[in-house]
């Protein structure tokens, strides 16, 4: 279901869980942000796998899927991006979030492509490559993408707020 205007653009990159996929989509769902699903993917996302997995509300989400990051890139052309990144040093509170923003995550595993980290700092300077910051230890080496996701929306929401005084238009009820 198409929202005219999305808060935030949430950008997956190749995404391999398809459980991590689902709570992003209802967390986009839920906070009127387009989904963008960046091929190739690690599981099937077709109705019928949909209705097996008991994701009714997937109907709802706003989301678009893109062949490839080069597919992505042409159909979309974000105007201002942030990529969140575990081996990034700069926190996510440091950046500063506007409505119609993309938040671009990697891979479960290994985050994105080297190349697709440079290309986000070539194009939108080293300071849009942020993370949250976690404990120095081996064992927490990263958190669950979907908490993430949720984290990075509701900071940008608050952002949002604090900036303009209001919550985005798609919050007036």
């Amino acid at each position: 279901m198409p929202i005219p205007n999305p808060v935030f653009h949430l950008a997956l990159w190749q995404p391999q869980i398809p459980n991590n996929t689902g709570n992003i989509g209802r967390t986009a769902m839920a906070t009127s942000c387009r989904l963008h699903l960046i091929h190739p993917i690690g599981f099937d996302i077709s109705e019928k796998a949909c209705r097996r997995a008991g994701m009714d509300y997937w109907k709802e989400v706003d989301f678009v899927e893109h062949a490839s990051w080069d597919a992505y890139l042409e159909s979309v052309s974000p105007q201002r991006l942030w990529l969140f990144s575990a081996r990034a040093t700069r926190p996510a509170w440091d950046a500063s979030f506007a409505e119609g923003d993309t938040l671009l995550f990697g891979r479960e595993a290994d985050g994105v492509d080297p190349s697709i980290e440079t290309w986000v700092r070539t194009r939108f300077g080293d300071d849009h490559v942020v993370a949250l910051p976690m404990i120095a230890s081996p064992k927490a080496r990263s958190l669950n993408l979907a908490t993430v996701v949720a984290c990075a929306v509701y900071e940008g929401l608050r952002q949002v707020r604090a900036a303009t005084g209001r919550m985005p238009p798609a919050y007036d009820r």
